[in-house]
């Protein structure tokens, strides 16, 4: 207390206070007996002050006293230590010895340590109760955010019944598929117990399901196969690859199968082995088709474009499958989250 009060740092005030309980500890064991003094476990005691003081010093502190305890037995050994306990007191200094030892174990080190474990249980609670409180705070965020892309959803879906004009009709509609692929990542993300990564094959089954519906007024009878394994994608991975999954199923949808017909669209995605969380990524189908020489470049068509940006935003690339009959798009993505720094990816 007298070192903490005259300089303040309690670095400082360990450093010394661990010295002197060396040189304390040394001088006591010397005129006891030296190695075979009852005082000497006392080393061992006030090793663990300087493991509890820091790390480092900790290490240092652990080899002086080695050093000092070889020492003190090379000269009990090969020298003459005198034990100036009197005879008759030896039994009562090694009882005190004892006393002593115990009390700094298990009164000063041990109750330090309860406090200190007391303390890292009560942070931990408290860490634990504020992630949970932040989880709740996240989950309530996504139901808003999925609320308020519905709304814009039904908004474009009235517009749409409210208009003559086909192509505001059209783009109403396409506005609405895009807003709807976003509000079913939010919606999930509120619902299930990981609210940082999204279940990808359930959120693709529904959707296609929702795709597939809305095409019902061609009177189509289309089915889609997903072949993918269980994987898991950040949010910033999922919301651009929903959507641009969103447009080539609504364009082969639109364009590939004409009215009153069958067909099928495959999506196939495979983890890249070459590279860490890369993904191949294959969506075809046995429509009509249209040319090659249609690209996003050449193209006015918003699908094609949104589809290659999309792609880039993946750090990725999109590009045509040859195909003998229908089309084919073969996506390379990488899970955003997973590569790129920073707390907003």
């Amino acid at each position: 207390m007298f070192l903490y009060k005259k300089y303040d740092k309690l670095l400082i005030t360990s450093l010394i206070g661990s010295a002197l309980s060396l040189i304390g500890t040394v001088v006591v064991t010397l005129l006891s007996g030296g190695i075979n003094s009852s005082f000497i476990f006392v080393f061992s005691i006030i090793i663990l002050g300087g493991y509890m003081t820091g790390h480092f010093f900790g290490k240092i502190y652990l080899t002086i006293i080695l050093l000092v305890t070889v020492g003190i037995y090379a000269a009990s050994e090969y020298g003459s230590i005198p034990n100036e306990i009197p005879e008759n007191s030896r039994d009562l200094f090694s009882f005190i010895s004892i006393i002593f030892c115990s009390y700094l174990l298990f009164i000063v080190f041990g109750k330090h340590l309860l406090l200190t474990h007391e303390r890292l249980q009560t942070s931990k609670s408290e860490i634990e109760e504020g992630i949970a409180e932040k989880e709740l705070l996240l989950r309530t965020v996504h139901h808003r955010v999925k609320n308020n892309l519905q709304t814009v959803s039904s908004l474009l879906s009235l517009q749409s019944k409210n208009t003559t004009n086909v192509k505001i009709k059209e783009l109403a509609i396409s506005s609405q598929h895009r807003i709807n692929s976003m509000a079913m990542i939010h919606e999930m993300l509120y619902m299930q117990d990981n609210i940082s990564q999204i279940a990808f094959k359930p959120y693709l089954k529904e959707l296609t399901d929702f795709l597939v519906k809305s095409a019902n007024s061609k009177n189509l009878d289309v089915t889609v196969n997903i072949d993918m394994p269980d994987v898991n994608l950040g949010l910033d991975t999922t919301i651009p690859l929903g959507l641009l999954i969103n447009e080539a199923v609504t364009n082969s949808l639109k364009y590939g199968f004409p009215e009153n017909t069958t067909g099928r669209i495959d999506i196939l995605l495979k983890e890249n082995t070459e590279e860490s969380q890369s993904y191949f990524l294959d969506i075809t189908d046995d429509g009509v088709g249209f040319s090659e020489e249609i690209n996003h470049k050449t193209t006015k068509s918003l699908g094609l474009k949104l589809m290659h940006n999309l792609g880039r935003q993946l750090r990725g690339s999109v590009s045509r499958i040859k195909t003998e009959k229908g089309t084919g798009y073969h996506i390379i993505f990488k899970d955003k989250e997973r590569h790129l720094p920073g707390i907003n990816g």
